[in-house]
């Protein structure tokens, strides 16, 4: 919220600050709407104004956003304004058609309701849909596509609903996705009552497109080095300490772990992690994007490491001749093989 704010602030001249809504006031609202958003209060040119912070945006939903405005703005009598880190041109237009107050820090403040539209300017927009990236949860899909093309249980086969449960999202989480990866051509959509995704190119022809529409994210929201493995979650051995599994590279001396950013959260809150900093340490753990587990079923490691391709996507900057051989590697196996 503290980036949102300071946007306003910045684009606005003005001195506006914000204050987490009290539990008192929380407590006037449903236990899903609690759980989907953070919410405060701030004053805008002597207007109250309730900021509606997004908790996972893999969640993100038009009709089911409008909703929920409403039934805020009815509770609160104020006016809503949706604040998101990060937004999809098609998801961007749904919204202004609907009229909805939001603000992408950085981006665009919307609002509407106090005729304010301020946005970044596209000298090409075609270009700027080249730009973005695929969300997340629909790389996920993607993946899963390529390295389980020849496995019994294929995307194709099963309902959007199925899929949500295979793959441990929430339904809402993979129409998003499949709307992501259509919005990129990537996929066509078909059924009727129960919906099936339909991927327009075979294993190699998806890779390469992703990779030269510069659409594929590095997995890896960032690395935190601890002194000791924080016990009973899930990790997998990944960076230089997986690549053994998939090339002929030996492993290296600082050991790699993946886990899932909302088991990193857990984590901190709890204070489990001893000396993390990001610097040095024992064992070194990645912070994923999205839950690794999900990509390795099925794939009969002998190890508990992370997927070829996004294990691919997290090293494919490197500078070390060793691991940029190992990487070939690993898209003449998985890619072309």
């Amino acid at each position: 919220m503290k980036q949102a704010i300071h946007y306003i602030n910045q684009t606005l001249g003005t001195n506006a600050t914000s204050l987490p809504i009290q539990k008192d006031g929380l407590g006037k609202l449903p236990m899903f709407i609690n759980e989907a958003y953070r919410l405060y209060e701030t004053v805008l040119f002597g207007r109250e104004l309730i900021l509606v912070e997004l908790r996972n945006n893999d969640d993100f939903g038009i009709l089911q956003l409008e909703k929920h405005c409403q039934l805020l703005k009815s509770t609160f009598n104020k006016k809503i304004v949706i604040v998101i880190p990060a937004l999809a041109a098609y998801n961007r237009k749904r919204l202004i058609e609907k009229g909805i107050n939001f603000i992408v820090p950085e981006k665009q403040l919307f609002l509407p309701e106090l005729l304010i539209d301020l946005r970044e300017s596209y000298a090409n927009p075609r270009a700027k849909q080249k730009n973005e990236k695929l969300l997340p949860s629909a790389q996920v899909l993607a993946i899963y596509q390529i390295i389980h093309r020849y496995n019994n249980w294929k995307l194709e086969q099963h309902s959007f609903k199925e899929i949500a449960i295979k793959l441990h999202y929430t339904p809402m989480a993979i129409t998003n996705a499949i709307d992501n990866l259509k919005y990129h051509d990537i996929v066509d959509v078909e059924g009727d009552k129960e919906k099936y995704v339909k991927f327009k190119f075979e294993r190699h022809e998806l890779w390469n497109y992703l990779l030269h529409n510069n659409l594929l994210v590095n997995p890896v929201l960032k690395t935190v080095f601890v002194d000791e493995l924080p016990q009973g979650i899930n990790r997998l051995m990944c960076n230089a300490s997986a690549l053994p599994e998939y090339t002929s590279l030996n492993p290296s001396k600082q050991q790699y772990y993946a886990i899932e950013k909302t088991v990193f959260y857990g984590l901190q809150k709890s204070i489990a992690l001893i000396n993390a900093n990001d610097y040095e340490g024992r064992f070194a753990l990645e912070v994923w994007k999205y839950n690794p587990y999900t990509l390795i079923e099925e794939m009969n490691n002998d190890d508990f490491v992370v997927d070829p391709l996004s294990l691919y996507l997290s090293l494919k900057d490197s500078h070390d001749e060793r691991v940029e051989m190992g990487l070939e590697q690993i898209i003449d196996n998985f890619i072309w093989s």
